[in-house]
This record gives C-alpha cells, structure tokens and sequence, in this order.
C-alpha cells in the first residue's frame, strides 16, 4: 500500500550508473534484495570468483538501506559483557570482535574504494535522560573500554556542549561511530559489486524458490528464472513469504524521519562537531545534521502507512522539546522505511536447507552490521567454514501469534510513550 502523500527523503544518490544484466547458465550464487547486506556480499562474493547474480523487486535503496538516519554505530544492542554470557568465551569473544569493527569497516571501504558517499567520523553519543540511563551508560563505557574502545562518558555539560538539547544528564560517547548519506551508500555498493562482475537485476521480485538436485531454482515476478547452487536471502524488514517462517520470526516497525531545512549559522551550537545522537528513551530518538546543514531525527511511527504530515508530527513535536529554538524553522523532508526486530534483540542467521542462507535483525545497527556482515557470509559461501561466521546459525523460530503483532507493537508503544512521558 502507498501513501497517501508524497514523501521526501533528504538523501541523493550519486550520478554514477549501474550496468543492469542477467548472468545466464548456472551460478554459484544467487542474491535476494540490493540492500547493504545483499550487495556487500554479492561485491566479496564476486571479488572470491563465484558467478553472482543479485535480484532485487525494487530500486537500489527503495528499502531500509536508503532510508534509514545514516549513523554508522559499532557494536550490538548487546555490550561485550552480555554477549560472553549468552555465548561463551569463544564463541562470545568473536561476536564482540566483529561487532567492534563493524563502524571501522564501513569507513575503510569508502576510503579504500574511493566511494563517493558523504560521510563523517565523529562519533555517536547515547543520550541518558534519566539517571538510571545514566548508570547504563557508566556500564557499557566500563565494557568497551575494557575492550580498548575509543569511548567516554559524558557529563551534563559535556553532553550539552556537544549536543545543543536540552534535558540529558549525560551520556556515552563511542567515537567510533559516524554518519553517511545512507542512498549513496547502496548505490555505491551495487556500484563496485556489478564492476566486480555481479549481475544485478532491478524491479523484479522473487516469487519462487525451488530445490532441484544440488540446484536452487529462483522465479521472479517477470518470468525470468536462474539457477544457483547457493541463494542468499538478504530481505530483512522486507521478507514476505518467499522462505517460510522467515518473516514470522522477525517483528518490523516504521521508522519515521523528519529534516528541517539547512539550519542558519546561529545554530550552529547544535551538533556543532558532528556527532550522531540516539536517545536512551523506551522509543528511542536519534538525530544528526546533514552535510547540507539540515537536522534529520527520526523516530517510531504507527504501523500503517502515512495518511497525512500529520502522522509526522510527532518528530516536530520531540525536536521542539530538545531544540526550542527551532519553532521556526521549518520541515522540508518527511519519509519512512521499515526495520526489523528480533525478540532477543540479536541479528539471526538462518540455513534452513543446505545452500539456502539468510541475516536478519538489525535493531538500529544496520549499516555497520550488514556491510561488515556480508563480507563474513561472502566467505561462508565461498568457503563453507563456519568459524567465518560471527555468529551461530539458529533455526528460525515463529513468534506466537505473529498475525496480531500490528495490535502488540501498538499496546507496547502507547505503553512505552506513557513511561517515556512520566520520565520527562
């Protein structure tokens, strides 16, 4: 369903273009969705010699891959701690390596590749607004700089210096971090992978997924068919049911975003040395500046899809809490794309038959996770080990009465706004 308004990501792309093509006779691999995680490993893929073909029902960036905040965050939901409990020291010790280099391997490969993508590396700050949020924070910088992280812990001062918002008792500085502009990232990616020798069709969905002997069979929504001795399933938030079970394991939400026009130079107190922001709240705020000079803070939105700008004003509403002074400038962006959830708050990796792979679960953490992650299943693909994996493969496990979860996300959000708004 489309919506009922026009939307307006702030993103551009860049003018470089993508040769589109079939790869024809057989494959070692076909790849479903040009989103990060499909394209980076379809680029290490190929660069390994196997035969690629990337499919993709939409344009490069129509999903999460182009419309997210752009902050480029290391690490997991999870701190290091949490990650040795829940997989042991071997296991857990290479889960908190990857996730730690996640951000670094971003930034190198714009730079080692020359991409042409806006980008920044001046950390991402996690905003405490209560003072148990603050406790939170003093414990994962204890974690991470036990891991000989690059982070700090702010003070208020700090925090508001470096911010420009009102209200925060400090935070979590992890100067890791940085911001792109997410479009040009995907479209750079699909860029390199094709010259890399990836075939890469757009606008055609895979409507099919057959076993044939040693072979996968993939239909698309045109007709067209390959054939491929191993698919990756790079759909994520936008899995229909194409592999069963796929998306009714996962739980996706609409991020919605809000940019101001370019901000005047008396308010350039506000992120003045660029940092990515995300708040500690139950529905998290986050919020950057563009290389334009604009604002861009995006949160949860309902679960439809936009009626009205109205179905927006709730952005306009949380900037004007942080940023008073803002009142009048005014809104020249709005737009929304889904992100997808898993209930233990960890990325899922999935082989449900032999050859038939699959991620998913990015929990605000996409860009660093699926990049860096597709250069592990690249190699998994290529070489069958599983010590190239960061994590385990699980089986996929449907969450109980996942056709109500529209009902379920809503209680839990009205729910979430309500302590929110009690904390304020």
């Amino acid at each position: 369903m489309q919506p009922a308004i026009p939307v307006s990501s702030v993103w551009r792309r860049p003018v470089s273009p993508l040769a589109c093509r079939c790869e024809e006779g057989d494959l070692d691999l076909v790849v479903i969705g040009a989103g990060y995680q499909g394209l980076s490993t379809a680029l290490h893929a190929a660069r390994a010699g196997l035969s690629v073909q990337v499919i993709e029902a939409g344009g490069i960036g129509d999903g999460a891959s182009g419309v997210n905040g752009g902050q480029v965050i290391p690490g997991l939901k999870q701190d290091p701690e949490t990650l040795l409990a829940l997989f042991g020291e071997e296991a857990g010790r290479r889960l908190v390596e990857f996730s730690a280099g996640t951000a670094d391997l971003v930034f190198d490969l714009i730079a080692r590749e020359g991409l042409d993508v806006e980008h920044m590396r001046s950390g991402w700050i996690q905003a405490a607004h209560t003072e148990t949020a603050m406790q939170a924070a003093a414990q994962r910088n204890r974690q991470w700089r036990a891991q000989g992280a690059d982070v700090a812990l702010l003070n208020p001062a700090e925090i508001a210096l470096l911010t420009g918002a009102e209200g925060y008792r400090g935070g979590f500085l992890d100067r890791r971090a940085g911001v792109v502009n997410p479009l040009a990232l995907a479209h750079e990616l699909a860029r390199i992978a094709t010259e890399a020798g990836t075939a890469l069709v757009l606008n055609d969905a895979a409507t099919s997924l057959q076993r044939e002997g040693t072979f996968w069979q993939v239909s698309t929504r045109s007709g067209r068919s390959f054939r491929a001795r191993k698919v990756l399933v790079a759909t994520n938030a936008y899995s229909e049911g194409l592999v069963p079970n796929l998306a009714q394991s996962l739980v996706w939400l609409h991020s919605f975003q809000i940019a101001t026009e370019p901000l005047p130079p008396d308010f350039d107190f506000i992120l003045p040395s660029g940092q990515a922001v995300s708040d500690s709240r139950r529905i998290v705020l986050y919020y950057r500046r563009s290389a334009d000079g604009r604002l861009v803070l995006g949160g949860r939105g309902p679960m439809r899809v936009p009626q009205s700008t109205d179905d927006w004003l709730h952005l306009e509403r949380a900037m004007l809490r942080l940023f008073p002074m803002l009142g009048s400038v005014g809104i020249e962006h709005r737009w929304f794309g889904r992100v997808a959830m898993t209930p233990d708050h960890l990325p899922h990796l999935h082989e449900p038959q032999p050859g038939l792979l699959m991620a998913a679960g990015c929990q605000g953490r996409g860009i660093g996770l699926m990049v860096a992650l597709g250069q592990a299943l690249a190699r998994y693909l290529a070489e069958g080990s599983r010590e190239a994996l960061p994590l385990p493969i699980t089986p996929m496990v449907p969450i109980p009465l996942h056709r109500y979860r529209r009902l379920g996300v809503a209680a839990h959000l009205a729910w979430y706004r309500l302590l929110d708004g009690l904390e304020r």
